[in-house]
Formats: structure tokens, C-alpha cells, sequence
């Protein structure tokens, strides 16, 4: 995390020089937020040498024991931890109501949406761990008409579950 912060802080003060906005303000939120997450994958391997990035573009889980799946790759794997970055304490989301381990970061930081607000310190505000069954979520369906990516939602009681196993609290 404080790897991020500091990868942030260069980033931003880079955009300064050019007279550029923040990172922060010139990305879509969804976008900066699979940023943050991205960031996280790639540093958790640095310190937990037993787990490596799932190679598989887009496979599940993000991270994965090291030589557990051939060539550190899957697709679909039963064993690793799914990670999501959010500017959100609740309402987490991902594209499948699956049984999981999911690790979220939470953190605060100016939205691309917000154009007239005053500069956000970006921070984590918490980081949660925990077992979700597939009662754990709620598939979120979409109409004929729409637009949206199809996606599931943690419930109060998957949410109580990775509250319960608090890794940080700012």
C-alpha cells in the first residue's frame, strides 16, 4: 500500500510539472480503481512469496498458490484470492456469484466525475479478507435494454463476513 502511494505521488507530481491533472481526475473511476487494484496484484507476490499473479487474462483467481496451476496460469481455479479496489465501504462488485476468497482495499481519492472539488488525499481507509459462498452475493442481472456489465454484489452478510476478518483500518 504505501508502495502505491508513493508510485501515486511520483505519478501526480509528474502530471504537475506539465500542468496536467491528477491521475485520479483524468481516469474513469472504474478505471483507477483497477489501477489501484492492478498495482496491489503485482506487490503482493513481492512479500508473500507463496502467491503469484494468475497470468490467465482475466482468469479467477487473481492471485494464486505459486505452481499450483501449470505456467501459473487459469482460468478458473478453486484455490487463490480474488482482489477488488474500491472508493466504496460497501456494494462491492464482481462479474460472478462464486464461492471465494476476495480481498478488498478501500480507499479515498478525488473522482475524474468530481471536476470542481478541492484535492483529495488518495488513502487506504481498510482492507478485508474473507470466505464467500455463493449465498454471499446477489446476482444483479441486467434488462434487454441495458447497457451494463453483468454483475454480482456482496451481500450485508458477505460484507459482514470480510468485516470480521479486517486486515487494516486507517
Amino acid at each position: 500500500m504505501e508502495a502505491f502511494i508513493e508510485f501515486l505521488g511520483f505519478l501526480n507530481q509528474q502530471l504537475l510539472t506539465r500542468d496536467l491533472p491528477r491521475i485520479e481526475m483524468l481516469m474513469m473511476p472504474a478505471n483507477f480503481s483497477s489501477l489501484v487494484g492492478e498495482f496491489i496484484l503485482s506487490s503482493i507476490p513481492k512479500h508473500c512469496p507463496t502467491l503469484v499473479k494468475n497470468r490467465f487474462h482475466n482468469g479467477h483467481p487473481d492471485l494464486i498458490p505459486k505452481f499450483r496451476y501449470a505456467n501459473d496460469l487459469v482460468l478458473h481455479g478453486a484455490e487463490g484470492i480474488e482482489v477488488k479496489a474500491s472508493r466504496y465501504d460497501r456494494a462491492w462488485q464482481g462479474h460472478n456469484a462464486e464461492e471465494c476468497w476476495l480481498m478488498v482495499f478501500v480507499f479515498q481519492a478525488n473522482s475524474s466525475s468530481a471536476y470542481d472539488a478541492a484535492p483529495l488525499a488518495f488513502k487506504f481507509r481498510s482492507v478485508y479478507l474473507g470466505k464467500l459462498d455463493k449465498g454471499d452475493w446477489k446476482f444483479a442481472g441486467r434488462s434487454e435494454t441495458s447497457r451494463r456489465t453483468i454483475t454480482a454484489s456482496v451481500t450485508k452478510t458477505g460484507a459482514l463476513k470480510l468485516r470480521e476478518n479486517w486486515i487494516y483500518q486507517a
